[in-house]
C-alpha cells in the first residue's frame, strides 16, 4: 500500500517487534510468569483469540486461512488443528522463527490434515494468494482508520468468505494513554495504538468502493485491564 502513513507505521512496527520487543513478546505469549499488567494483556488476548476462532467453522478442512500478523503463531496453530491450510505472516522474522519452533511437527495438525506455512513480510502482499478467511488480530491497531480500511480493501478481493479483524476502540482511557505516550523519547516508544470509533470505521468501510457488498456481521469488544480491543467480522458479498 502506497500511503505514506501506512509505510511509516509499518516500518516502526517491524523494527519494534523484531528488535525491541522480541523477548517481551515471547514471554507474554508463553506460560512464563509476567507482571500483573501484562497478565491482563495476556488474558485479554486469549479471550480475543478464542472469540475470533469461535466465528470460524468448527472444521476448516480444505479451507485456506491467512493469519495476518501471526506473531508467535497461537491462532494459526489453532486453525491448522481444525484442518485449515494456514499461512501465517508477520513483519518480524524473529517472531516467525519463534512460531516455527513452537509448533513444529504438531501431532494435532497432522491428525487433522491441516497445514502451516510461515512467512516474514507484508500481510497485504498480493503474492500470498487468495484465502477463504483472513484473520487480522490486533495487527491493524497501529494504523490510522483510513489506512486500516485501505488494508481491508487490499485483502477483500482475495478473500472468499470473511475477514475477521480488530481495532482499538476509542475510549477516554485509551485516548489518555495515547496522548501520554507521545511525551516519551521517540526511541523508547512502542508503535502507537490508534484509537478508532467503531462507528467511524464502519462509515469509512461503507464508503470504500472496493468493499461494496461487504457487511459487518458480528462485533465483540474485549476489555481486560490494559487490553482493549474490538473485533468485527466482515462478510463477503
Amino acid at each position: 500500500m502506497d500511503s505514506p502513513t501506512y509505510q511509516q507505521s509499518r516500518g516502526r512496527i517491524g523494527h519494534y517487534f523484531d528488535r525491541t520487543a522480541v523477548q517481551a513478546w515471547a514471554q507474554l505469549t508463553s506460560d512464563a510468569p509476567v507482571s500483573r499488567v501484562r497478565a491482563t494483556v495476556r488474558a485479554g488476548r486469549d479471550r480475543m483469540r478464542e472469540t475470533l476462532l469461535s466465528w470460524l467453522p468448527a472444521r476448516l478442512d480444505g479451507l485456506r486461512l491467512l493469519d495476518a500478523g501471526c506473531g508467535t503463531g497461537a491462532l494459526a496453530l489453532a486453525a491448522a488443528r481444525r484442518g485449515a491450510d494456514v499461512v501465517g505472516v508477520d513483519l518480524s522474522p524473529n517472531l516467525v522463527r519463534l512460531a516455527q519452533e513452537r509448533v513444529a511437527d504438531d501431532a494435532q495438525v497432522a491428525a487433522a490434515g491441516g497445514r502451516l506455512q510461515w512467512l516474514s513480510g507484508d500481510m497485504l502482499d498480493d503474492a500470498l494468494g487468495a484465502f477463504d478467511y483472513v484473520v487480522a488480530m490486533d495487527s491493524l491497531i497501529h494504523y490510522e482508520a483510513r489506512d486500516a480500511v485501505q488494508a481491508l480493501a487490499r485483502l477483500a478481493p482475495r478473500t472468499r468468505r470473511a475477514i475477521l479483524c480488530t481495532h482499538a476502540p476509542s475510549t477516554p482511557a485509551l485516548r489518555a494513554m495515547h496522548a501520554i505516550g507521545q511525551w516519551f523519547p521517540r526511541g523508547d516508544r512502542s508503535p502507537a495504538i490508534v484509537p478508532v470509533r467503531h462507528e467511524a470505521l464502519q462509515a469509512l468501510a461503507q464508503a470504500e468502493p472496493v468493499l461494496a457488498g461487504w457487511r459487518s456481521a458480528r462485533s465483540q469488544r474485549i476489555d481486560s485491564g490494559f487490553y482493549r480491543s474490538q473485533a468485527t467480522e466482515w462478510r463477503a458479498p
